[in-house]
């Protein structure tokens, strides 16, 4: 089912649309003919061919996250613009076989004995087999039978012609080097070595700057400019430490290959960001995930939803991942299903292996009947929901201290206190200048030393009921300004133009699922010197029997009790004081394989989200990138620069060589790399 399908259709669309278009100028051309000519041949069925609009001028390039990677509902080659129809063949050819490994695929009713699809097929035919609607060229293959023995249909088919033909067109296509436009004009390898330290050294400013959260572009780029930006002030900067540099780039480059453009830069950092994605989605592998999900809104108002991955690693070692920021037109949790399994979906994740859900305490996240972890749990029925440990210890904190009277006013006094001394920035200049003042006596006075970074003037930090430890540092910050902050209230007090009226206290409750609440204390067992045996089989059979079969489900319960008699006599193993150490340490000494279903039961839990921190972050990282100065940013380089700088442990190890290689392929370019 075919990746042969793509290419075939590809070319046999190319050359219907170039026949059509010879045709059609010819004046003597007859009806019938014409007719002929809006045919076009996509393997055994023919169709009307719509006519394409021509005329339509389009610069920009077609963002490849809107590809559908199903060939069956993609749009056909012809319905691009002539422009874009370069790179949409080039992105599905470099994209390779579309592939969706399920646990079951649908049967062949329609026969006595119904056959189905066997996902080992993807693996004896990883290069072309393809999964999707239409496959085998158009109507699909579903003679199941036909596919073992030496009358296999598959090895038949690679034997043809077609299939033959169709992989020297892709190598041909994909190799820029052998088309015919490079063959004439073909540059010698001084050139080509030329052309690739420019690019690398851009790539390198790019990747540098991007992993320092810096703005790449400048206000005026112009070379009068003072300050031309951070991207064109360091290449000259690199220029005057580096001859051989300087020789190739700014004024010294080719007018038509210059590689400092707007266009090129987003296109480097899409290129990065995208092979940052798939070495997330190769970590992933097989195993089970969780999906954290929180929503903020960026410095232009629009509502972005960050995605992150938890999932355990082949080394038993607890990973969160950043996958991708999404624009959505609201924060109705349906929508937000549909942002959130569009992005599972165009980075190959299957979701029938989410093992868990994290988000904050939101309605439209926890709600419980139209909330989002409810229409996942739908789709995903193992999809276990866990409110933020991180926000309920702190509301439950909050709400606990208001329950005492004197707690409830302190906190109620330390807030009006706040609101009153930094109400306006003339108040909390006035603070500031007086503990400048008060440090500068005591010096004087040397009852403190200087130092660096001592002294350091601050100003009172604001409580938050889900800002974790806000309460502590607004406490300390007082401390610190404590004398200062009775002068400016004594100032207020004695002002008799100042009139304020403050009252605040914030309120929030915590919903502790019994439901959540159980499957952790079941599972608190493993974590200890002792496992007990009953309790985890019946975290097995209540929370997760999808997961084992009932023989699995008993070899579990032998493999706990002999695990239990290791952990008292294995030196590693007893020195296990928690679950990730437990998952790593069967790992480390080679007992993973010996205990498998243990190993699954431990990855399961773990996959479990503990908070919320991890998406948090994303959103602080979003506000150092999308400034006021920088509001403007479009939703895919907003995205491209949070993943290489959240992921930056990924991105640094890619070799510059290596994506100036996939830069080249990406589309045709004026010089040869």
């Amino acid at each position: 089912m075919g990746k042969e399908k793509t290419i075939h259709s590809f070319f046999k669309r190319k050359e219907s649309d170039e026949e059509g278009s010879s045709k059609r100028h010819k004046t003597s051309t007859s009806e019938a003919e014409t007719h002929e000519t809006q045919q076009v041949n996509l393997g055994n069925v023919e169709g009307p061919l719509p006519q394409a609009n021509t005329n339509e001028v389009d610069t920009k390039e077609e963002d490849s996250s809107n590809f559908e990677r199903d060939p069956g509902k993609r749009k056909q080659l012809w319905e691009y613009p002539p422009n874009l129809r370069e790179q949409v063949r080039r992105f599905y050819l470099g994209e390779g076989p579309y592939q969706i490994l399920l646990n079951e695929y649908p049967k062949d009713d329609s026969k006595k004995n119904p056959r189905k699809f066997q996902p080992s097929w993807f693996r004896v035919f990883p290069n072309w087999l393809d999964h999707g609607h239409d496959s085998f060229i158009v109507k699909g293959f579903k003679n199941w039978k036909k596919v073992r023995g030496k009358d296999c249909a598959f090895l038949k088919h690679i034997s043809t012609t077609q299939h033959r033909s169709a992989l020297i067109f892709k190598e041909n296509l994909l190799n820029q080097a052998a088309h015919i436009e490079n063959v004439i004009s073909k540059q010698n390898e001084e050139l080509i070595m030329k052309n690739r330290l420019r690019l690398k050294t851009t790539i390198d400013v790019i990747r540098w700057l991007t992993f320092q959260a810096c703005a790449l572009r400048g206000h005026d780029e112009s070379s009068t400019s003072k300050n031309r930006g951070n991207f064109l002030e360091m290449l000259q900067l690199l220029a005057s430490y580096n001859d051989e540099v300087a020789n190739v780039i700014l004024g010294n480059a080719p007018y038509n290959s210059k590689y400092t453009s707007s266009d090129i830069q987003k296109e480097i950092l899409n290129i990065i960001a995208n092979r940052v994605r798939k070495s997330i989605r190769s970590e992933v592998g097989d195993s089970y995930y969780c999906v954290m999900v929180d929503e903020s809104r960026d410095e232009s108002k629009k509502e972005q939803m960050a995605i992150v991955l938890r999932f355990v690693d082949e080394k038993g070692i607890i990973r969160e991942r950043f996958l991708g920021l999404v624009h959505v037109r609201d924060t109705l949790s349906a929508t937000l299903k549909l942002s959130l399994w569009q992005q599972l979906s165009h980075n190959q994740f299957d979701v029938n292996k989410i093992r868990g859900q994290g988000y904050d305490g939101a309605s439209n996240m926890r709600g419980e009947w139209n909330g989002l972890q409810a229409l996942v749990l739908k789709d995903s029925p193992y999809a276990y929901y866990i409110h933020c440990f991180a926000h309920r210890l702190q509301l439950a904190l909050v709400c606990a201290s208001k329950e005492v009277l004197p707690v409830h006013k302190f906190f109620s006094d330390l807030v009006g206190i706040i609101n009153v001394v930094c109400a306006s920035s003339k108040r909390h200049d006035e603070l500031q200048k007086a503990k400048q003042d008060e440090i500068k006596e005591l010096l004087e006075l040397g009852e403190i030393k200087s130092g660096k970074g001592k002294n350091q003037v601050g100003t009172l930090k604001r409580p938050g009921d889900t800002r974790w430890g806000s309460h502590f540092d607004s406490i300390c910050s007082l401390l610190k300004m404590y004398n200062v902050t009775l002068t400016i209230l004594k100032r207020i007090m004695d002002d008799p133009s100042s009139k304020y009226t403050q009252r605040g206290d914030a309120y929030d409750s915590v919903r502790f699922s019994e439901h959540t609440m159980e499957l952790l204390s079941l599972s608190a067992s493993l974590a200890s010197k002792e496992i007990n045996v009953e309790d985890i089989c019946l975290l097995v059979e209540r929370y997760y029997p999808g997961d084992f079969t009932e023989q699995e489900r008993i070899g579990l319960q032998y493999q706990l009790e002999n695990l239990n008699i290791e952990m008292k006599n294995n030196i590693r193993l007893s020195g296990v004081s928690n679950l990730p150490d437990l998952c790593k340490t069967l790992v480390e000494t080679q007992k993973r394989e010996t205990y498998n279903l243990v190993d699954r039961v431990c990855r399961l839990i773990l996959t479990l989200p503990v908070s919320t921190a991890t998406t948090e972050r994303a959103f602080s990282a979003m506000k150092i990138f999308k400034t006021r100065l920088r509001n403007k940013m479009s939703d895919e380089y907003l995205a491209d620069s949070l993943v290489i700088y959240l992921e930056k442990e990924i991105a640094e190890n890619f070799d510059s060589n290596s994506i100036i290689d996939e830069f080249k392929d990406l589309k045709g370019r004026r010089a040869e790399l």
